[in-house]
């Protein structure tokens, strides 16, 4: 699970784009990225690196999409107030577990290969990143939801939202929300 998530929160973010999905998701992810990498390259102390990346974060990706998709069909059995708590502690949980990823001072050479646009509103964008001498394969899913929104994001073709699902599948089966709710809960207590 580190791996993975080493893998997928090495980088992560789009922002705002136009028409043309392909180019201006790319675009949006491009300085996105910049955006990101701005703080940790000057982050030395002070605040703490998920403190710092939050705002960015939650401006460019889709919290509330990715938590509703990962949980799958058994969000429809929570509550609002229940939804809305689980996309907190899921939020949380990416971004510390995002922020933890950066060595401050270490950059990763990001190359943006050739998008595509499975839907007039969606784009997918790969990219091929070196980070501390390792290569991985990430690819982002967009959506334009007025502006463009980071929906899932795939390190060497596996999904972070399909990984979280299958934990969470199991736990709604077994044990209904409530269980994903406390999995979450001991999650964001083990990052901080």
């Amino acid at each position: 699970m580190k791996k993975f998530l080493t893998l997928v929160l090495l980088l992560g973010t789009v922002a705002a784009g136009g028409a043309q999905a392909g180019d201006d998701a790319e675009s949006a992810l491009r300085k996105a990225v910049d955006d990101v990498l701005a703080i940790t390259k000057n982050s030395h102390g002070g605040r703490s690196m998920a403190d710092k990346l939050q705002p960015v974060l939650e401006k460019h990706v889709c919290f509330e999409s990715m938590t509703r998709r990962a949980i799958g069909p058994g969000w429809r059995e929570m509550p609002p107030d229940q939804q809305k708590q689980a996309t907190k502690l899921f939020t949380k949980l990416v971004i510390r577990s995002y922020s933890e990823k950066f060595t401050p001072g270490q950059q990763p050479a990001i190359d943006f290969l050739k998008g595509k646009s499975p839907a007039p509103d969606k784009a997918e964008i790969p990219t091929s990143v070196v980070y501390k001498g390792n290569r991985y394969t990430v690819t982002y899913r967009l959506e334009n939801r007025g502006q463009w929104l980071v929906t899932d994001i795939l390190a060497e073709g596996v999904s972070l939202v399909a990984n979280y699902r299958a934990q969470f599948d199991a736990l709604i089966k077994k044990s209904g929300p409530d269980a994903v709710i406390d999995s979450l809960k001991k999650s964001v207590g083990s990052a901080g």
